[in-house]
């Protein structure tokens, strides 16, 4: 897999263009002109924002998580196979 291909690809998709090349070297600029980076921008969507507030939101009990990964760390941590068995056949049964 060629990697320029890839970024090209990549680019197009995020709209990124690249200035035209030129077979003379760029003048020098002065101290006050913009240089390409001062141009550059990011727009950040409002995924992060929803991301957080669900996670405020949630119902999820912290103290329960730290338990559970604390027996899955020390090796613990067992569930009845009865309990996997009947959550397996609920999920096939729901899903018709």
């Amino acid at each position: 897999m060629d990697i320029r291909s890839s970024l090209d690809g990549l680019k197009s998709l995020l709209g990124v263009t690249q200035p035209p090349t030129s077979a003379t070297p760029p003048k020098s600029t002065s101290a006050t002109a913009p240089s390409a980076l001062s141009s550059d921008r990011a727009t950040l969507s409002s995924a992060g924002s929803e991301v957080a507030l669900t996670a405020t939101d949630s119902d999820v009990r912290p103290e329960k998580v730290a338990s559970i990964q604390a027996a899955l760390a020390a090796g613990t941590y067992n569930v009845p196979a009865s309990a996997v068995a009947s959550k397996m056949v609920d999920a096939m049964v729901g899903g018709r």
